[in-house]
């Protein structure tokens, strides 16, 4: 029972991984919207209730991105399309915002407020996907004083919800009439210190952490962390590849309605717990 179980727990991960990593080279995501969500179903299989397990899923879904954002950035950056001014202009805020939320915030609240705050925060990205409004011709990106600040909330709120940046970064680019592969390409760049800040900011606020769970490091989840990441390294490519060979509109629509449900069920566990 225990080795048919930990076949089917190996499968599980190495489908959300793949999934995941095809997402991240594709729409510029960390791939967190689906897997906090199914992290924390997972976990709840093994015994580690939603007041623990929320906190579990978020920090290993951003571990994975570490690795995840390498693969996608690659490919995006073969093609010329990552905007490296922005990724330096924007990466300070970022890190800061990522540091303060892990290692402060994070600890602090509890696991049923973060997944209500991850569930709010899935719903506003699935409408905004939805609306696809258009910016202003004349609309820029904010000089380095409002990139600073800019990366500051990015950072701050992908170190709570374990999402890699893309879903407020992508949005925030093409408002500011960032044409949109190069949008998509510079946030798998701004992955990596999203993910490496904040993974710094939950080492330090759950280094005494002790779950019971076998193979966990405080809030990380090791095992799953290492399948997804291989998973995820292997597919983010590919989601590249197809990034620039299709118009993701209808996709967008499709993951818009996804997030919904996933919004739902992080809400129910919020509630729950």
């Amino acid at each position: 029972m225990t080795m048919d179980f930990d076949l089917l727990l190996l499968a599980e991960l190495l489908l959300l991984g793949s999934g995941t990593g095809f997402l991240a080279g594709l729409l510029g995501i960390g791939g967190g919207m689906l897997m906090v969500p199914f992290l924390t179903m997972l976990l709840d299989a093994r015994g580690i209730g939603p007041a623990l397990g929320v906190k579990m899923a978020i920090a290993t879904s951003m571990a994975t991105i570490l690795f995840t954002s390498l693969s996608s950035v690659r490919a995006h950056h073969r093609r010329g399309a990552v905007r490296w001014e922005l990724v330096r202009t924007l990466a300070p805020g970022i890190v800061l915002g990522s540091l303060a939320a892990g290692a402060g915030v994070f600890a602090a609240l509890k696991g049923s407020a973060l997944a209500l705050v991850f569930a709010v925060f899935v719903a506003f990205s699935a409408t905004q996907m939805l609306a696809n409004r258009k910016p202003r011709p004349s609309r820029e990106m904010p000089g380095p004083p409002g990139r600073l600040a800019a990366g500051g909330v990015i950072g701050f709120i992908s170190g709570l919800v374990g999402a890699g940046g893309g879903f407020i970064s992508v949005p925030f680019m093409a408002w500011c009439n960032v044409p949109m592969h190069n949008a998509v390409a510079t946030s798998a760049a701004l992955g990596f210190p999203i993910a490496a800040a904040s993974v710094t900011g939950y080492l330090i606020g759950g280094w005494q952490l002790d779950s019971g769970l076998p193979g966990a490091l405080g809030y990380l989840w090791l095992p799953a962390l290492a399948t997804i990441a291989c998973a995820s390294v292997l597919t983010a490519p590919l989601g590249a590849r197809t990034a620039h060979a299709m118009n993701v509109a209808q996709l967008k629509r499709v993951f818009a309605l996804v997030l919904y449900g996933l919004s739902a069920y992080m809400a129910y566990k919020a509630l729950a717990g």
